[in-house]
């Protein structure tokens, strides 16, 4: 992508969110600090057109203490990049919603530039047509012995929207994604970047990574020195952090590896993992959540770009954390994802699709940069800023402008069911039962949504047979380590 593609993705976030009312924006609080908060959108481009369907600000989750009170309430992890994807979902959502609503059968279809209605011939060849069928899918899954390939074509993908395959999906961050994209900018900001001692540890795989800090009226570039790469039979093998237990920003010098989302060294713990680790796995199960995959397929709901700024990207974490390349040179080290390369799964739609990640010099108002006065080209005291716990959430359709502190909607009571966000799981699941029940006489989708737990929904519906694969498969081969973040699944919707 050239740099003017990247700017004009980053421009169409920034252009949405500066239409934001202010109270959506950090402010300068009583004691002169100035707010500033990461920002991520997700941009679709078609034919003619350039658009942000989702953006999002924020950047902290919930402790993991707290998931057993939140029954699909609040939101986990607000992070921005996070955040954003969930508010792409909310917006596939109801564009779906959109769609059938309208469609009465008398009057000609309504059309959306972003989703398509799949054909019956497409719906023919999709692994079963009612619930009974796909119940009977994942048993025969379970026990056949005729090989991989045969279970993955068996498995169930008839959803009855299908994303347009001439729009293509962009990301801006504003942020390096914290986890292991962001390694080597936490090695060069530290005053003594030498590796943490790790007992009984592997020799990590390190890289000599150079990366570029703008500063006022100065740029600094700061070389972040490690340990020598691992011995050539190491490289094949994917690692899990040390002692099992998933890494903040800790041990910075262990790279390719999956951890939860940095924090305070007295923060409460949380088990989310990190932005990194979530836009590396999306790459498999794509941009859609798991009650969105019931309704959508997949196919083609990959990020093709990710834009970075310049000043917060490093070319050998980025390889390391989201390619497929099994080649180390003296630039670049070998990708974690490298064991998924050219991976598909059957029909489903699922496929692995390495994301490229490219850089912009166009600077967010809000970031942490620019609201210091870094990069302003003026010889002034830098200003004192704090990062602010106000998190926003935005659809392009008009109907998703919500701000959240501590994973509610901003002054209601925590894990009230009023204060729950249109992204939250409990909003998203309901929707998607309503988006199903709209379907007409093939009521396969919502007969099996509305059915049980929120768990029972993710690990036992036999509509995500295929979606469980792919994670399980990513997981194993190229994202050991995976923790999940229990607690908030035994709740219904009934």
């Amino acid at each position: 992508m050239s740099p003017y593609d990247a700017d004009a993705i980053v421009s169409t976030v920034l252009a949405e969110f500066q239409k934001l009312p202010a109270k959506r924006k950090p402010c300068v609080r009583d004691n002169g600090i100035h707010e500033w908060v990461p920002l991520s959108g997700i941009v679709a481009k078609g034919p003619n057109f350039l658009r942000c369907l989702a953006l999002a600000t924020g950047m902290k989750c919930l402790p993991a203490s707290k998931l057993p009170q939140v029954r699909g309430m609040a939101v986990h992890d607000w992070h921005a990049e996070v955040l954003a994807l969930r508010a792409f979902n909310r917006f596939v959502l109801q564009e779906c919603r959109r769609l059938l609503a309208a469609d009465d059968g008398e009057q000609p279809r309504p059309a959306s530039e972003f989703l398509r209605r799949r054909t019956d011939a497409e719906l023919a060849g999709g692994g079963g047509g009612s619930a009974g069928n796909a119940r009977g899918h994942q048993q025969q899954q379970q026990q056949d012995e005729d090989g991989e390939e045969d279970q993955e074509e068996r498995t169930w993908h008839r959803q009855p929207f299908a994303w347009r395959d001439d729009v293509s999906l962009h990301m801006y961050c504003s942020e390096a994604p914290c986890g292991d994209a962001s390694m080597e900018l936490v090695m060069a900001a530290q005053d003594d970047a030498s590796p943490w001692a790790l007992p009984g540890a592997r020799a990590p795989l390190t890289t000599t990574a150079t990366t570029t800090t703008t500063t006022t009226a100065k740029t600094t570039e700061t070389a972040a020195k490690a340990p020598p790469p691992p011995l050539p039979a190491e490289l094949g093998q994917p690692r899990a952090a040390p002692g099992g237990e998933l890494l903040g920003r800790g041990y910075f010098s262990e790279l390719g590896v999956v951890r939860r989302k940095p924090a305070r060294g007295d923060a409460p713990a949380s088990v989310s993992k990190s932005c990194s680790d979530k836009l590396a796995l999306k790459q498999c199960t794509s941009l859609l959540s798991a009650v969105a995959s019931t309704l959508v397929s997949p196919r083609g709901v990959y990020l093709a770009t990710l834009v970075l700024p310049a000043s917060r990207f490093s070319a050998a974490a980025c390889a390391r954390c989201f390619s497929a390349s099994s080649e180390l040179s003296d630039r670049l080290p070998p990708g974690r994802m490298r064991a998924l390369a050219g991976r598909r799964w059957g029909a489903s739609g699922y496929a692995f699709a390495p994301v490229a990640v490219t850089t912009t010099h166009l600077e967010f108002e809000f970031s942490k940069r620019a609201v210091a006065g870094a990069g302003n080209g003026q010889e002034t005291t830098m200003r004192r800023t704090g990062a602010s716990n106000l998190a926003v959430a935005w659809t392009c359709d008009g109907l998703v402008e919500e701000g959240l502190i501590g994973g509610v909607l901003q002054g209601r009571k925590t894990f009230d069911e009023k204060g729950a966000s249109a992204v939250s799981r409990r909003k998203m699941w309901e929707l998607a039962v309503e988006v199903a029940g709209l379907l007409g006489d093939d009521q396969t989708i919502a007969s099996v949504l509305v059915a049980g737990t929120y768990d029972e929904l993710k690990d036992g519906c036999p509509l995500l047979a295929a979606r469980r694969r792919v994670k399980e498969e990513a997981r194993a081969k190229a994202l050991q380590g995976w923790l999940r973040n229990e607690g908030d699944g035994a709740f219904g919707l009934v």
